[in-house]
């Protein structure tokens, strides 16, 4: 007797658990996944570079195209920088002309800009750092406020030539004067990014890359207005003629009148002061607990991924029926031509692939995964789009779950391995007891109108055929529970699972796998939920041929129909149960409070077990307290900095004065363009600090010089800050024109680095008022009864108390005679 007297035997393919679509069609397709430490765009240039090679492998009817990838976000990002920076340096330029007239300066302070940003790229590749979200966004950033080193350099260049100096002395006075405020400047924007280093977690990960952009540019910016600025400004700049006498214009009439109103504000300086602290104390105290949170703003990137679950145990077959039910009926809401291309995989990872199947989860043939990628420049609302699918599903196809999952590179990342922004685990000894309480927290989450796409992350009713074998019975037939098993497995499935058998080709020495199964036609039907009819025909499955004839499974056994959960997930070997949900309308930190409270309405978890909320919600408020802190040391750290350049507290104190002005400013900035406090804005926010401290360190410089020459506080206070008006003013308004087309979200990466444009913007705007008007007033109360002389304890210094000149004659000590 041969195996074909028993049944057939061909080349053939396990039982399908699951089909690739693409567009609509059943197609292969392999998902390429890169290592931790690899580069993208390098991982895709390969992958393209290999196709030649794959489609020269496999027969002419096989075709192998490159369908999706992630790249054209990192592209578009680059180029989105690229023409952020031009329509900064265009808008900086501008601020110049109208402030110096003199197009030749604009032209200097232009070329500073690529020069600083090619130069810190440079340095960021030696540090080993890609092109990723976080340095674009800070390259982005150094675009508005590198310009302040070279700006103030200009400027004080004019203000030399309109004294009467030769361009070349004027120069050399300018880069003279302005060279150690230029480098304090640069460290106070530095120290704010030190606390970067000493964050944990994500927040550190994420901070750390942007800080390094920003801290390279802002060093060769310094450097580059220190070498390449005065040597292009003698190339440039043309020579004022000797005894040219100009009429006083428009910014000399704007400073005498900034200088009569600043000596009335000085002499009520107590009741500017204390209006000055009411004011930012309000509109913290007033807006910010009005404001959203989010661990990151939400980029629409053009595409989605939506995840379908049918009723639990229903087959493949018709699994792929509803998602290209759901695919028409995407086509119907946005139009074939809105649409790219789609891709969809239905069941499950089949056992023998070899790829871990974390990369696409999915629990069982129930489900279905789907990625849509809109042409691009479509117009399609997401957000809108998921609402109106949602609604449509429920009333056409009421069966069936949906949610929506983390599709394009930056919200993959930020959703930090979380399918869903909210996700509660119940997990406890008991399971029964942690689904009921379970099912009780559902209830009270359901009733939080901004929760979209509740349901359990388990299959809690997958449908079962329960054997309970008579061990007697299987006995008196010579039969072994299993044997029986193994019968039922072959059956229902085939033998590969139970008796793993390999046979080689001795020509390739490829290794084919060997199975039994019976044939499908006979014992599956595709398009019922239970593998077969129903447990009357399993129960008619022959186990044996014996003299009386067959025996069958229902002679040896009882069969039930059932259902049980599909699967058991553990933490820490504690079984749990998880409900996940997406948010729609509303911020992550509302809805995390929402969610808060609803756990401690459903009550006391049972004995033993525990409630953790997780997704997005707890990286969110361990970044929120870990930038929190970072912003109140990066202030310290400034303040530091400050102290030991002025060699006094008190002019650091005055300095630092503009902070309040700045937490306002960010706060009223973000109210009233409706941006969340997220890490971009946080980052803005610390950011503003370093900034504003530029123009606040030259308005002390010069009011302390006036003091020290004799000057009263209050006169010092008025002089100083009139002299540096046009300063301040002039960077101010060049570094906020660079911020613009950040803040404007222009560009692929523009949301993500809006609200870090829109922070800046806005601290910057309120300390440049602050440092115009409230900062004299409190350089005139703080340094009212200072002393004159120095407070170095150098005794090399002249204009030190503890100053001792050597000796004539005197031999430096260690020196051979």
């Amino acid at each position: 007797m041969y195996i074909r007297d028993l049944g057939y035997v061909s080349d053939s393919s396990d039982a399908p658990v699951g089909y690739a679509l693409a567009n609509g069609r059943r197609a292969v397709y392999i998902l390429a996944t890169k290592r931790a430490d690899a580069s993208t765009m390098s991982v895709i240039h390969n992958i393209k570079g290999s196709l030649p090679d794959m489609q020269a492998a496999l027969p002419d009817d096989i075709r192998v195209s490159f369908e999706f990838d992630q790249s054209p976000y990192v592209t578009n990002a680059v180029t989105g920088v690229v023409i952020e920076g031009l329509l900064g340096a265009a808008l900086v330029g501008l601020m110049v002309v109208i402030f110096l007239r003199d197009w030749r300066t604009a032209i200097v302070v232009i070329l500073n800009i690529p020069l600083a940003i090619l130069a810190a790229t440079f340095a960021l590749w030696l540090s080993g750092e890609t092109i990723n979200v976080m340095t674009l966004g800070g390259l982005a950033l150094a675009i508005g406020i590198l310009v302040d080193e070279a700006t103030v350099e200009v400027e004080n260049i004019h203000a030399q030539l309109e004294h009467g100096q030769p361009l070349a002395r004027a120069v050399r006075l300018g880069n003279a004067q302005t060279a150690i405020p230029r480098l304090l400047a640069m460290l106070c924007i530095l120290a704010v990014f030190i606390p970067t280093f000493f964050m944990q977690g994500a927040a550190q990960r994420l901070f750390a890359p942007l800080a390094m952009a920003v801290g390279f540019s802002m060093l060769f910016s310094y450097i580059l207005s220190s070498t390449f600025v005065p040597v292009m400004c003698v190339w440039l700049m043309r020579e004022h003629r000797n005894g040219d006498k100009r009429p006083p214009g428009f910014f000399a009439r704007c400073r005498n009148g900034y200088q009569s109103c600043l000596s009335g504000l000085v002499a009520g300086r107590w009741i500017v002061i204390a209006g000055y602290l009411l004011i930012a104390a309000g509109l913290v105290a007033g807006l910010a607990p009005q404001l959203g949170r989010e661990i990151f703003p939400l980029v629409d990137a053009g595409q989605f991924r939506m995840r379908i679950r049918a009723p639990d145990g229903t087959h493949i077959e018709r699994s792929e029926r509803y998602a290209k039910e759901m695919l028409a009926m995407i086509d119907e809401e946005v139009g074939r031509a809105e649409i790219n291309q789609t891709l969809g995989y239905i069941g499950m990872i089949p056992s023998n692939f070899p790829v871990n199947a974390v990369y696409q989860w999915s629990r069982g043939p129930e489900e279905a995964i789907l990625y849509v990628d809109l042409t691009e420049g479509s117009e399609v609302d997401v957000a809108r789009l998921k609402e109106r699918l949602r609604q449509r599903v429920r009333e056409e196809i009421p069966e069936l779950r949906v949610s929506f999952e983390p599709s394009d590179i930056i919200n993959e990342v930020m959703s930090f391995g979380s399918p869903t922004p909210v996700e509660i685990a119940v997990s406890g000894p008991n399971f029964p007891e942690s689904l009921a309480y379970s099912e009780r927290l559902h209830d009270e989450l359901a009733r939080i109108p901004s929760l979209r796409d509740l349901q359990f992350g388990q299959s809690l009713d997958y449908p079962t055929i329960e054997v309970n074998v008579n061990r007697e019975k299987a006995g008196l037939a010579g039969l072994t529970p299993r044997q029986i098993a193994q019968a039922l497995v072959t059956a229902t499935s085939s033998s590969r699972f139970v008796v793993p058998n390999y046979w080689a080709d001795p020509k390739s020495g490829i290794a084919y796998q060997v199975q039994v199964e019976v044939p499908r036609p006979v014992i599956r039907t595709p398009d019922n939920v239970a593998t077969i009819d129903s447990a009357d025909d399993l129960a008619r499955l022959p186990l044996r041929a014996t003299e009386e004839g067959q025996v069958l499974t229902r002679d040896v056994a009882t069969l039930r129909e059932g259902s049980m959960p599909g699967q058991f997930d553990r933490y820490n070997m504690r079984r749990q149960v998880t409900l996940t949900a997406n948010i729609s309308g509303e911020d992550l930190g509302s809805v995390s409070r929402a969610v808060n409270d609803a756990v401690r309405r459903a009550g006391e978890p049972p004995q033993g077990a525990r409630v953790e909320v997780r997704g997005q919600i707890v990286p969110m408020e361990q970044m929120t307290a870990g930038l929190t802190v970072g912003f109140g040391l990066s202030v310290l750290v400034v303040f530091l900095v400050l102290a030991a350049n002025f060699q006094s507290i008190r002019l650091a104190f005055v300095t630092v004065s503009t902070v309040p002005a700045v937490v306002a400013g960010v706060v009223t900035m973000l109210y009233l363009t409706g941006t969340t406090l997220n890490i971009q804005s946080f980052i803005g926010a610390i950011m503003a600090v370093g900034v504003a401290m530029a123009n606040a360190i030259l308005m002390v410089t010069f009011c302390e010089e006036f003091r020290r020459g004799g000057a009263t506080s209050r006169e010092a206070a008025v002089h100083g800050a009139g002299s540096r008006m046009r300063a301040v003013l002039m960077t101010s308004c060049a570094m906020t024109a660079g911020m613009i087309p950040m803040a404007l979200a222009l560009g692929e990466a523009g949301p993500q680095n809006a609200p870090l444009g829109r922070a800046v913007i806005g601290g910057l705007v309120a300390a440049t008022i602050a440092t115009l008007l409230v900062l004299p007033t409190i350089f005139a109360v703080v340094q009212s009864r200072a002393a004159v002389t120095s407070g170095s304890l150098d005794p090399d210094d002249p204009a030190s108390v503890h100053y001792q000149p050597e000796a004539p004659g005197a031999e430096t000590s260690g020196a051979l005679t």
